[in-house]
């Protein structure tokens, strides 16, 4: 493994790290909804009953879900960076840029929830990515070249 396949899982590991911390988010605000709003069972009928039920406190879980959708992209990326050895400082700094994009998405979203700036850091993120996936397919007959 070279140095940039090790440096191209730092990022990777940031984006699991926030993921989880997200989860943890979500459980704390949901253990401590349950512990004031003492649920019935009509609470957990359906899906449209638990929405209402835990609606007060669904941002992390919006905000976990959407870490499991346009993120799948980046660790789909990933290991066909490494398997063909791709991972050059370029990538290495669109991985950074695009973590901290998601940080910064995921703590407007948890906390004030500013729509417009919301949306603005999650079209860079994007954006990120979609160049991150341009440079792979851009860089793939070279590096395809090399390994045969």
């Amino acid at each position: 493994m070279s140095a940039m396949d090790l440096a191209i899982l730092w990022p990777t590991v940031a984006l699991v790290t926030l993921i989880f911390a997200v989860w943890a988010v979500l459980l704390r605000q949901r253990f401590a909804h349950i512990a004031a709003n003492r649920p019935t069972a009509a609470d957990f009928a359906n899906a449209e009953s638990v929405g209402r039920y835990f609606r007060p406190v669904e941002r992390p879980a919006q905000n976990l879900a959407n870490l499991f959708e346009m993120p799948v992209l980046y660790f789909a990326l990933v290991p066909l960076l490494i398997l063909t050895g791709s991972a050059s400082i370029a990538q290495v700094a669109l991985a950074w840029v695009f973590v901290a994009l998601r940080l910064a998405h995921t703590v407007i979203h948890i906390g004030p929830n500013t729509i417009r700036t919301r949306a603005r850091v999650y079209i860079a993120s994007c954006a990120m990515l979609f160049a991150m996936w341009l440079g792979f397919i851009i860089d793939l007959p070279i590096h395809a070249g090399a390994r045969m």
